[in-house]
């Protein structure tokens, strides 16, 4: 079976396309014993966001070190065996920027036509949803009714985690993100993702975290994010 994480917030702009891509990259190497290029990788990030920012990135890399597919086009029957995809052992979904919340009434979270279609299924499948968010109040509400709409109502597994902090911005608005999240009892990530300029480039660049240098700010960079998959499957292991 392969175990399907969804990175997910209605809310555009927190990162999802690049927590995605870099966790993928740093399971991939954490999981395959000879990181030679051609051996074949167990980890797989799928997109079934329409804007295809997760596909574009892969594109400018030269050797992605896990399988991409973009796939918000393809059958729904398919993304019913996302959990069960030969030789893959963990699967991160990239979903949409911004989707509309139970637009028609339903009560289920999501609406009519395809891209409700898709979410349904996907999160049909999942194993655990990660929700990233900013230390910024915009970010607060989207992130409530994502969590209250689409993942509490289907018994979805989620953790919180705080993604591109600028440690510059100083500590009040991360503390006061903290407290939101804890005062609603949501599950919350301590290792924190913090802001770098090298993040940002990356996607043009054409590299992935596990691809940075390894000193300086780049080498911290990237540190969060073996620690955000460190910290991921030791609470899966004492689970």
């Amino acid at each position: 079976m392969s175990k399907v994480t969804v990175l997910i917030n209605q809310k555009g702009g927190v990162g999802k396309s690049t927590a995605t891509v870099n966790l993928a990259a740093v399971r991939a190497h954490q999981l395959t014993d000879d990181h030679s290029p051609d051996r074949f990788s167990p980890v797989a990030a799928v997109s079934i966001d329409p804007q295809g920012s997760a596909m574009w990135w892969a594109t400018q890399v030269d050797e992605l070190p896990f399988h991409l597919v973009q796939a918000h086009d393809d059958p729904l029957e398919w993304l019913q065996q996302l959990n069960n995809l030969p030789g893959i052992a963990e699967v991160f979904v990239d979903t949409p920027g911004w989707f509309d919340l139970d637009p028609d009434g339903a009560g289920d979270g999501l609406g009519d036509g395809r891209s409700a279609d898709v979410m349904r299924t996907v999160l049909d499948v999942t194993d655990e949803a990660l929700v990233p968010m900013h230390t910024a109040p915009l970010c607060f509400d989207p992130t409530a009714r994502t969590i209250a709409k689409l993942l509490e109502p289907r018994n979805v597994p989620y953790r919180v985690f705080i993604n591109d902090w600028d440690p510059r911005d100083g500590d009040h608005w991360l503390n006061e993100t903290k407290n939101f999240v804890r005062g609603r009892g949501w599950p919350l990530i301590d290792t924190v993702i913090r802001h770098y300029k090298i993040h940002t480039n990356a996607s043009n660049e054409g590299v992935v975290v596990t691809q940075y240098k390894k000193s300086g700010s780049a080498a911290n960079a990237a540190q969060d994010f073996y620690d955000l998959a460190n910290e991921l499957t030791a609470m899966e292991a004492r689970a």
